[in-house]
């Protein structure tokens, strides 16, 4: 059962030739040098942004005098002496006691941490106002654990990782250890 194509019409092709040798052409006699094409209508643009880069570098980058280079975070005194180190965002561990609401948030997120009072009288202590949420960990389960996903029997509640100043993070972790915290959401 072979059955030939029928061909319309015949394919013709046309014999293969070569391009004659030729001198080169030249514009208005000049000569071509490859890389120096537009290096002189691009001179002024690129001499402008490297200044700017530079001002943006100096102002990015403070120098320390003769050194020349970033001041180390102790070089920064206060007037009392010691470092302004309390002023510094810093990453707070915080387990907050109702997992669920923990589980409402997200990185970004801005918060109040409050914690009811030591002497279990009403009203609660703001502990951070307006704090952001830097990351959720994943609660990692465990045998042998009864509850909601995220609790331990031990402690109870979800873990947050907040950014916040120094201070502040030495107030939520003292609070964290002596009552249960909750957060706001804004």
């Amino acid at each position: 059962m072979s059955a030939s194509v029928p061909v319309p019409y015949q394919l013709s092709i046309p014999p293969t030739s070569e391009v004659p040798p030729f001198p080169p052409v030249h514009v208005h006699g000049a000569r071509w040098r490859p890389g120096r094409a537009g290096r002189r209508r691009h001179r002024p643009a690129v001499a402008a942004g490297l200044v700017l880069t530079a001002a943006a570098l100096a102002v990015a980058v403070p120098s320390s005098g003769a050194g020349g280079g970033p001041e180390p975070p102790h070089a920064a005194a206060s007037p009392g002496g010691r470092a302004d180190a309390s002023a510094a965002p810093v990453s707070a561990p915080v387990r907050i006691a109702d997992a669920g609401a923990v589980r409402l948030l997200r990185p970004g997120d801005r918060v109040d941490v409050v914690a009811a009072r030591a002497d279990g009288g009403p009203g609660v202590r703001v502990l951070a106002s307006g704090a952001r949420v830097a990351s959720v960990p994943k609660p990692r389960p465990t045998l042998g654990q009864g509850g909601d996903i995220g609790e331990t029997s031990t402690t109870g509640g979800a873990l947050v990782v907040l950014t916040v100043e120094r201070a502040t993070a030495a107030r939520l972790a003292g609070a964290g250890a002596a009552s249960r915290l909750a957060v706001t959401v804004w």
